[in-house]
């Protein structure tokens, strides 16, 4: 298929790291993923574990549920949706932090979302003509108690050798300075990888450690510039671009949907932390999507 960025849009990528595209989905295909997403939840029913999702502390959801969900699709608890006794807090539509991490391959609407054809031809023009779609997050950032995503680059935590991944943010909800917005520095993806997020074993109840590879500290909140964005937005984001999202104490949610890809070429090691199953091979998003690469 031919060129969806223009010269100005591949230069500015290649910059800054990132590029922002307003408009990139309408506003139906937005509502059409935001009722996939309330309809997963409310079918959703926790089991004893009622996994939490912190990018704070890891290792707190290094569990079962959250390491099978390479090949499901699972709903994760906001780290301040329990009480004291263990009760929820609100109701369990206002409670979820996230869905994972398999729904682009698993749900028709997620599905069809994710494979479009202008979508494989973004991941095309910016160098990645082999997309795979690896994993896939609904984050809802919910009122008064949607947690802060710590200061991160996504090759952390699907590492590929080398590094190709690449993380395709939509804007599902409006996204403003007070619900939540992301954080990034422009040009701070020309550095090293910080950490690999690794499985411990090659059993599940193994675990998960951090391994260290540059003590450099990823920049503070206070050096990073906001990108508050319309709903239908998407934000392109290099595997080594550090970017953050502060709490949501506002009472407006901020629904997002990310699909991260990566290089068929690339190498994909067993000791990551999301794994698919065999029968769950990773799909191309060019070949889905009906379009030449």
């Amino acid at each position: 298929m031919g060129s969806v960025l223009d010269d100005r849009q591949i230069e500015q990528y290649l910059r800054d790291g990132f590029l922002v595209i307003e408009g990139f989905a309408d506003q139906r295909s937005c509502d059409e993923l935001k009722a996939a997403a309330n309809q997963i939840v409310a079918d959703f029913q926790p089991s004893g574990e009622r996994t939490i999702f912190t990018t704070t502390e890891q290792e707190r959801v290094s569990n079962g549920e959250f390491l099978s969900s390479g090949s499901g699709v699972w709903c994760f608890f906001e780290q301040e949706a329990f009480d004291e006794a263990g009760h929820l807090r609100v109701a369990k539509e206002l409670s979820i932090n996230k869905i994972g991490h398999a729904m682009h391959d698993l749900d028709a609407t997620f599905e069809k979302f994710s494979y479009r054809p202008e979508l494989a031809g973004v991941a095309a023009d910016i160098g990645l003509g082999d997309a795979m779609a690896l994993q896939s997050m609904y984050i809802f950032k919910q009122p008064l108690i949607g947690g802060e995503v710590a200061c991160h680059q996504d090759g952390t935590f699907l590492y590929t050798d080398p590094l190709t991944v690449t993380g395709f943010w939509f804007a599902i909800e409006d996204a403003t300075l007070e619900n939540g917005c992301l954080w990034t520095k422009p040009g701070s993806h020309l550095t090293s990888l910080r950490k690999l997020f690794k499985r411990a074993g090659d059993s599940d109840a193994d675990g998960t450690i951090f391994e260290e590879l540059d003590p450099a500290p990823l920049p503070s909140p206070s050096e990073l510039v906001p990108l508050e964005v319309p709903a239908g937005t998407m934000v392109i984001l290099n595997g080594l671009l550090p970017h953050w999202s502060d709490i949501n104490r506002s009472p407006t949610s901020r629904h997002a949907y990310s699909l991260h890809c990566i290089s068929a070429a690339a190498d994909y090691p067993e000791w990551n932390w999301l794994r698919r199953s065999p029968d769950m091979p990773l799909r191309s998003l060019a070949e889905v999507a009906g379009v030449a690469a």
